[in-house]
This record gives C-alpha cells, structure tokens and sequence, in this order.
C-alpha cells in the first residue's frame, strides 16, 4: 500500500495553505452532520486499503475527524483504528483528529448503515462485491464520498452505480473513486496531450498489469465457508472480480481515459498456470485481452500474478503521428521526446485525491463525479473476465445489461457463498467454452 506523504511535506504543505483553510473552515460552518465546521468522516471497510484511505483523509490539510468504524470482522476494525492513531502520532497530527470510541465501532455485514448517519464524508473500502449497496446507501443519506475500485463486480452491480452516481449529480454530492492515475501529475499532462492530437488518433493502446500476485490467508480451525471467503476475498469473484478487475482496472482505465472511449468488445483467453491452488479459490491467474473500440481501434490488455516473471504495470499508446511508449513519456514518429516527464517530485496521488476532496467539501463546493466513469472502466474489466472465462466475443452492452448476479442469497457467517468448494477441498474453475458469463 502507498504510504502517506512524509512529515517535513506534510507540514510545508499545511504551512502554506494555512490561510485558506482558515477561510475554508467559515464557509464549511454549519454545513455538517452536528453543525461544527468539523469534517466528519466515517470508515466502512477497515483493512489496508481501507487503513490507508482515511490516514490520507486525515491528513488533507482540513478541519476533519474520524468518527465512525465499520467492518464485518472486530479484529480488522481495532487493528485498523490502532494503524491510524498510530500514524497520526507520527505526523505528531491531535489526538483529537480520531475519536471512535466503543459504541462507534461497529461490527457485522450491516455495520455501514450505522455509520452512515454519523459522517459528512464516507471512505468505502469494502471488498468490491460489497460497494454498490454501500455507494447507494451513501448517496441516498447525501453524503459524500471517497470509493475504492473497482466499483462492481457484476453488470447488476455496474447499473446500481451507474444509478446512484445519476442521483449524486443531480444533489451535487462530491464523489472521488480510487483510480488516483487521474491525480497523478504524471498522467494528467501526459493523457492531456495525447487527447489533444500531438500524436494524432490512437490506433493501439497497450495495457499492463503484470506482477506475481498477493496475499493469502490459510483457512482456520472452526470458520466458516463464508469467514473464509472474506477473509481471502481476493479469490472469489462474487468478493472481487478477480484480478483483472480488482487491479488491471487501473491500465484499462487509463486507456479508455486516453481514448474518452470506452470499448464495444472484449475477446481473449486465460487461465491457471501458477496460482492454482486450493488457496486460489476460483480465479485465473492470467488473462489476454483484446478490446476494440467504435473506431476500429484497438487496446492490448495483460495482466497475470505469475512469481518470478517480468513485472510490467504500464501503459504505452501508439498514434498515427507519433508514440506514447510509457507513462509521462512522447515521441515523435522520428524518436525524438517532446515529453519526458521526471515524477520524482510529483506529490502522491493517492495524497492528492483525498486534499481535493475535503477542500472542496470544506468549500462547499461540488466538483468531483468519478463514480460513471468508475462504473464504466469497471465494466470494461468485466468485460475481459467474462471473455477469458466464456472463450467469446463480449459485446458492452450484453455485459452491462446481464442478469448474472454474483452476490449470495443472504449475509451471515451462517449464509451460503455462492461456490463452494468441491470434495477434493478445490473450487470450480471457469472452462472457456463451457462457462457462462451472460
């Protein structure tokens, strides 16, 4: 997980803008959830993501305070809340700046709706399955919102965002998702002056998101099905999407941004070579994508959790009149750079995107609408898996409109995921050609 921006940073940031907070903080009075000027901010989904998110919340530079917790487990939540006070000591930020004592902590797959009431500005960090109910709730307490991607795993999940992030407009709720390429000074500059035609149209766009893969947690004496498939939510698809949506989102993201498009097909293939084992749940461990766009053209998409093997998280365009071969970085079709930019300098996106959000809530001011886009470019992530399992050409709008629901019947330790493991303790496979995704 990125950290935070250093101290000595933090502090000449908020030195400088120590002005217009005092006059953000007038126009914020009164304007919040206990009539304080106090930016009350409620975490639903405590893990590292989660974690991280509301430490840069807190320290945005304004008049803001934790508030509220929620998680399904209890150890997550107080392992979480003691992270948090535990970097706050370290920016030597006020205690004060977390107060969630007992009675608002709370536990259970319902605990968001507790916490809800409480903030002015939620940070929604669940696993992806889990988002559009919480984004839809939190749109319809008109609050504003932080949201990690992707934002659905499913097309029903996918048009239940699309709806709320309607209705977000229409009350002028700010809502920023975690695709932080787009605060990335690396990326808005560069994706800028591709879209204003230095390297003329875009005929093929390369996307990557190549790494030896995360996490696993072994199964515990006494849990059950479903404890386990939450605590390893990373390889069921009804939690996460697989890895194709819970990470390369970013790269297909980034192409469809370059593009101001998004795709009409997806076609590719997949599968399990390395990642294979009963602790891998469900998912592939390597996906070959192929999208193509109203225009014909086209955009390559990689992605696989493979240990020992070329890592490669990028994004290269080429054009009809040049090249964008990396991320800050054109060329002429003779090879010379117009654009080589050096990000050491650049402030941390992931920073970024949390001090325009709570500038502009502490302004009263509605600028942020990441939610349709987000929606969107998760969509086209859907769109690949469906193609890698199912071995057929995805149309967007079969996938938008499918009835296939990934979520379970009911949420209780006690429920029933929707796969469960087969004999041999191994979950089902999607088999291209054999597997339906529609």
């Amino acid at each position: 997980m990125p950290t935070p921006i250093n101290r000595r940073s933090f502090l000449q940031k908020t030195t400088a803008l120590a002005g217009g907070l005092a006059i953000s903080s007038q126009l914020a009075a009164g304007a919040h959830v206990d009539g304080s000027d106090v930016i009350k901010i409620g975490l639903i989904g405590c893990g590292g993501r989660g974690t991280g998110a509301a430490v840069q919340a807190l320290l945005s530079g304004q008049n803001v305070q934790l508030v509220a917790m929620a998680d399904a487990f209890k150890d997550q939540l107080e392992n979480s809340l003691k992270n948090i006070k535990g970097q706050m000591e370290d920016y030597d930020m006020d205690a004060s700046v977390v107060e969630v004592p007992q009675d608002r902590q709370f536990v259970g797959f319902d605990a968001y709706k507790s916490v809800i009431p409480l903030a002015d500005v939620l940070v929604i960090a669940t696993p992806p399955g889990f988002r559009p109910e919480h984004f839809e709730a939190a749109v319809a307490a008109d609050k504003h919102v932080f949201m990690e991607k992707p934002v659905a795993v499913d097309g029903p999940g996918v048009r239940r965002v699309l709806a709320a992030a309607k209705k977000a407009k229409e009350k002028k709720l700010n809502v920023v998702v975690g695709l932080q390429r787009h605060y990335q000074d690396k990326y808005t500059g560069w994706v800028d002056m591709m879209q204003n035609g230095v390297i003329g149209d875009i005929t093929t766009s390369y996307v990557y998101w190549n790494s030896g893969g995360v996490w696993v947690r072994p199964r515990q004496p006494g849990q059950t099905e479903m404890e386990y498939q939450m605590r390893n939510w990373y390889y069921f698809n009804w939690l996460c999407g697989d890895h194709i949506t819970e990470q390369h989102i970013h790269n297909l993201d980034v192409g469809n941004w370059v593009k101001g498009a998004y795709p009409v097909t997806a076609s590719g293939y997949g599968g399990r070579h390395m990642r294979n084992g009963k602790e891998h749940g469900e998912i592939f461990d390597h996906h070959f994508v192929e999208y193509t766009y109203a225009d014909g053209s086209r955009m390559i998409s990689q992605c696989r959790h493979w240990k020992g093997c070329t890592v490669q998280v990028t994004e290269a365009f080429q054009g009809t009149n040049g090249s964008a071969p990396a991320p800050g970085k054109i060329l002429t079709p003779s090879g010379y750079a117009i654009m080589d930019h050096d990000s050491r300098q650049d402030p941390n996106p992931y920073q970024v995107e949390h001090d325009l959000l709570f500038a502009a809530v502490a302004k009263g001011e509605y600028k942020f609408a990441d939610a349709e886009n987000a929606a969107k470019s998760t969509l086209t992530s859907i769109m690949g898996r469906m193609a890698t399992y199912s071995g057929q050409i995805i149309e967007w709008d079969a996938a938008l409109n499918s009835d296939l629901e990934l979520k379970p019947d009911g949420y209780t330790f006690a429920s029933t995921p929707p796969i469960l493991p087969m004999d041999n303790g191994f979950y089902p496979v999607p088999v291209p050609g054999e597997t339906k995704v529609i």
